[in-house]
């Protein structure tokens, strides 16, 4: 005891510049110059065994922002490094054990911030703590730095929350048994990450903490402060347990792992799962909130009360998905429409068949106050003869027979399909416009599809529908002023115009022409329709009873139905 004893004091002086002759030195130099090292084999075989250290090991890890610390800063520093090696000898002396590990971790916190840090590092004074360890002291503003070394597979076993979007710190939310981060025992739920070997992520996105975490290598320096407050967000079982869509009992467990920590896969329990059918779902791109990277995917459920926005690492994963997503809600539709024409079958007479073609989801282009656009979610609906826009899916007869706008094919229109010009929005490629005649004038609707495939499709079913609706009708009449005098307007698929009079009971053919002879159809937008065959009276000017714009587009789908059904328009 007398000779460690002679030996530290030895130390002692020697670092305040008293160099005996002894043929060996404790040298620090500037680290502009070089490493501050143990530079003798007698004095680092001594201290090896108290710091475990070896000859050539760095005394000290400096910070990047320890630049410059010269000889005269680590001198005074090793002289309280001395003085505490004889207080620890004292206390050796007084039958207490010295802790190695207790020694290194006083020697460092006795040098200060300023000019170490990285502890846990090659050559630092800490060695990583072990399993069951207590955590490591923190400073005045409740900061510890906690060294965590990865095994060789797996990663650090810890679960992350939180970013600057949400103005949340990085919180670590979860932690997995028998990984790395529980077996250094310094970490805890609601520990924000303020660093990660010496990189700053106090305003840092998810994804820069996420792949700091990541990149950060086998063994990874934290610092770290407990969060209490945020414990409430932290100890939240799960988002799937607070989710109000109603889901589906799942038949086979499920793999779930950590959030981007690079963790191996863990069984969840039941409570972190959910199945969500994807019967009439609708999978969306681009359309509630603005994806500028193209990594978001929107699944809204049928209600149109809830709806998932997923994340994806990139573009191409998140297109990837997509597809899969919807490619499976389109092979679900032959399902959802034999099932709503069995219900519709049930309620209709005799006679009145309302068969549904086809349903699916579509964005509707909305007008907001000051002129703003946005998309907005709309289920459309194409029967024999009408096409039927709702909020939701309509499940029963009652809300079947409640749409929100309801149009007949037969005075409906397709105006374009495709990019419009001046169109550069997102999906503008993939848009589609309607134009309806109605007793108000024309209401235009402008839907966008998700893929190229469900814009052909629509565009088919829109026009094929129309067409099929007029050789379905084949006649509209109604009543009209020709020359102050009431007549009737009937207009026939097969046969053409023909304008008609009452007269004892009976009605008396004033006019009848195939539609061949019309020459030209107009109208003013308000009440009255121009129609000229060539004949000798001219042009017949008839006053109708509301807006012409109804019988205008039944006249236009008849047109195009006959023209298509001759083989003149594809």
């Amino acid at each position: 005891m007398v000779s460690l004893l002679f030996f530290l004091l030895f130390v002692f002086f020697l670092v305040q510049g008293c160099f005996f002759p002894c043929g060996f030195s404790f040298g620090f130099f500037h680290r502009d110059h070089f490493p501050m090292q143990l530079r003798s084999v007698e004095v680092a075989d001594a201290l090896g065994r108290l710091l475990g250290r070896r000859h050539g090991d760095e005394a000290v890890t400096a910070s990047p922002g320890a630049a410059g610390v010269g000889h005269h800063f680590c001198t005074h520093h090793l002289s309280i490094f001395a003085e505490q090696v004889l207080q620890i000898c004292r206390s050796s002396r007084r039958g207490k054990p010295t802790n190695p590990q207790i020694f290194a971790r006083t020697t460092t916190t006795s040098l200060g911030s300023e000019a170490v840090e990285g502890l846990g590092g090659r050559g630092s004074c800490r060695s990583p703590p072990p399993p069951g360890s207590p955590p490591s002291p923190a400073s005045a503003s409740g900061v510890r730095r906690v060294c965590v070394v990865k095994a060789e597979l797996g990663g650090l076993g810890n679960s992350i929350k939180g970013k600057r979007e949400n103005r949340l710190p990085v919180l670590i939310s979860r932690i997995f048994p028998g990984l790395a981060a529980e077996r250094c025992g310094a970490l805890r739920l609601g520990d924000a990450i303020l660093a990660v070997n010496g990189i700053d992520l106090r305003d840092a996105t998810h994804d820069q903490a996420v792949q700091a975490l990541k990149r950060a290598g086998r063994e990874v320096l934290l610092e770290v402060k407990y969060m209490q407050e945020a414990t409430p967000y932290i100890k939240k079982q799960s988002l799937v347990s607070d989710l109000p869509w109603d889901g589906a009992t799942p038949q086979s467990p499920s793999l779930s792992g950590s959030e981007d920590s690079g963790s191996p896969k863990h069984y969840s329990p039941a409570k972190d799962r959910k199945v969500i059918p994807l019967k009439m779902c609708y999978a969306a791109r681009n359309l509630s909130m603005p994806d500028l990277e193209n990594r978001l995917i929107e699944l809204h459920s049928p209600d149109s009360r809830n709806a998932l926005i997923l994340r994806c690492k990139d573009s191409a994963t998140a297109h990837s998905w997509f597809m899969a997503i919807h490619t499976n809600i389109l092979a679900l539709l032959p399902q959802v429409l034999a099932e709503l024409n069995v219900m519709l079958a049930a309620g209709n007479t005799p006679g009145s068949s309302k068969e549904v073609k086809h349903v699916a989801w579509l964005a509707e282009q909305a007008r907001l106050d000051g002129g703003r656009q946005r998309w907005r979610p709309v289920l459309m609906a194409v029967t024999e003869k009408d096409l039927l826009l709702y909020d939701c899916m309509p499940w029963t007869r009652d809300a079947w027979a409640a749409p929100c706008h309801s149009y007949p094919l037969l005075a409906t229109r397709l105006v374009h399909s495709g990019a419009g010009r001046g169109s550069p929005c997102v999906g503008s490629d993939l848009t589609f416009a309607t134009r309806t005649g109605t007793r108000q004038g024309i209401e235009m609707h402008i839907f966008r599809a998700e893929t190229h495939r469900d814009l052909s499709s629509w565009t088919r079913i829109l026009v094929q529908g129309c067409h099929s609706a007029a050789e379905l009708i084949k006649e509209v009449s109604l009543g009209c002023l020709l020359n102050g005098q009431e007549v009737r307007l009937q207009i026939h698929y097969e046969h053409g115009f023909t304008i008609s009079r009452e007269e004892g009971g009976s009605a008396s053919i004033l006019f009848r022409y195939p539609f061949e002879k019309l020459k030209m159809s107009a109208d003013d937008g308000i009440r009255n329709l121009y129609l000229d065959f060539g004949g000798p009276e001219g042009e017949l000017t008839l006053e109708l009873h509301s807006c012409p714009k109804p019988i205008v587009f039944v006249l236009h789908t008849f047109l195009s139905a006959k023209v298509t059904r001759l083989g003149l328009l594809v």
